[in-house]
């Protein structure tokens, strides 16, 4: 059985590759602008990069939005990193901008897209998160699947601001193993395409099909859009059987 989340006669819109960086920062940018606003943290906006810099537990997070910083915008950010409170971490889809000179560390990824299209119903039962009890379950198995230790011990409503499910286009999502929560992910719907984050199953529940369920589950209201999301080396074969296809590598960076 599929589901779609659009009316037959509704157009689909479909992005090119080469596009796939730019959309992905779009929607980075606009997924950590709303937790930004909803920490109540300070958000940077100009031409080539969002930050948002954050306190002591959160730190910097900053989006590169074009492959040109000029040197202005260079000058800014290496001064947030230099004074950030906590971690400073970054995201260049497209692997334009060197922060080694700031002592980072740096890895690769891939950019992926998947057209729109329908998809399968997910094996196990997935919730949209509504309830307070729901959304700290989600963050409790973000913290733990990503050994967010930065995070611990577990502060409610840290990673996960309560009203982070209230802002337009986001969306929390959980799927549960026998009752039990067992994985967790993010979407974020903005101008015209989707993306998804934080997909992570918790350790008690990995290999029985948990993430595969959440990302059927979050991908169920937007099979009528183009969908990016940053595969991990472990996620990319999952990610590429749902139909995604890698668009670009993507440089992430992160305070020793």
């Amino acid at each position: 059985m599929t589901t779609r989340s659009t009316s037959p006669d509704q157009p689909l819109l479909s992005v090119a590759l080469s596009d796939a960086p730019t959309r992905q920062a779009r929607n980075s940018a606009a997924l950590w602008t709303a937790t930004g606003r909803c920490r109540g943290h300070e958000v940077i906006r100009r031409r080539g990069f969002v930050a948002v810099d954050g306190d002591v537990r959160a730190g910097l997070r900053i989006l590169i939005q074009e492959p040109d910083l000029d040197p202005g915008e260079l000058a800014e950010l290496n001064e947030l990193v230099r004074r950030a409170a906590g971690p400073a971490n970054a995201e260049d889809p497209f692997s334009s901008t060197d922060l080694s000179h700031l002592g980072m560390r740096s890895w690769q990824m891939p950019v992926m897209l998947r057209q729109p299209g329908p998809v399968a119903e997910p094996q196990l039962d997935v919730i949209r998160v509504r309830r307070p009890e729901d959304l700290q379950a989600a963050e409790r198995i973000a913290i733990e699947g990503f050994e967010l230790t930065g995070f611990t011990p577990y502060r409610p409503g840290e990673l996960f601001p309560t009203t982070l499910i209230e802002q337009p286009g986001v969306d929390v999502f959980v799927a549960l193993h026998d009752g039990e929560p067992a994985g967790v992910g993010v979407s974020v719907e903005d101008d015209g395409i989707g993306s998804h984050y934080w997909v992570g199953t918790s350790p008690a529940f990995r290999s029985r099909g948990v993430g595969r369920a959440v990302m059927l589950g979050s991908l169920a209201h937007l099979t009528h859009l183009p969908v990016t999301l940053t595969a991990s080396k472990l996620g990319r074969p999952l990610y590429e059987s749902l139909g995604y296809t890698v668009a670009a590598s993507s440089t992430w960076w992160a305070s020793q």
